[in-house]
């Protein structure tokens, strides 16, 4: 009979309650670029008017980026050793970013894009803290890129109502 072999407990030099901490957190943000990046994507969909082609193409660009964000936010969960929430009941749930009724227009869209970025930057912010005390570099280095892309692109789409 061939031996049972089992991996051993994590021990990457961040105790566990930490990891469950920075893990919960990342969840937090994982649900938060879920759903902006479904805002975005839909919103880049149905946006109509004199500026259609400026904000598709632009929303385009921005649903692109968040859906290849996705996958390192849910690796990094994984890593910790922890399980990657996933779900529409389990990302409504987590995210701090609410849902769109209708179809708003154009400009709404983009406000309501700018109010989503920053609401991203803020839970970014609340688990860099926690990485941070964990001496945890791979999660504050993910949260640093993310948080820069997420206050860019606020402003990107900001500038479009200013004026």
């Amino acid at each position: 009979m061939a031996a049972v072999v089992t991996a051993p407990p994590i021990d990457i030099g961040i105790p566990a309650q930490q990891r469950q901490q920075i893990a919960e957190g990342l969840g937090r943000v994982l649900a938060d670029s879920t759903v902006l990046y479904a805002k975005t994507h839909g919103f880049h969909w149905n946006v109509t008017g004199p500026m259609f082609n400026t904000l598709h193409l632009m929303f385009m660009a921005q649903y692109t980026e968040l859906w290849n964000a996705l996958d390192g936010i849910a690796e990094r969960i994984r890593a910790l050793g922890h399980v990657a929430p996933y779900g529409g009941n389990t990302y409504s749930g987590l995210s701090s970013i609410p849902e769109t009724e209708g179809v708003p227009p154009a400009l709404t869209m983009v406000r309501e894009l700018v109010e989503g970025h920053e609401a991203v930057a803020r839970t970014i912010r609340g688990v860099f803290k926690i990485a941070d005390a964990a001496d945890d570099q791979p999660t504050a280095d993910l949260l640093t890129q993310r948080l820069q892309i997420h206050e860019k692109t606020a402003w990107m789409l900001r500038s479009l109502l200013e004026g």
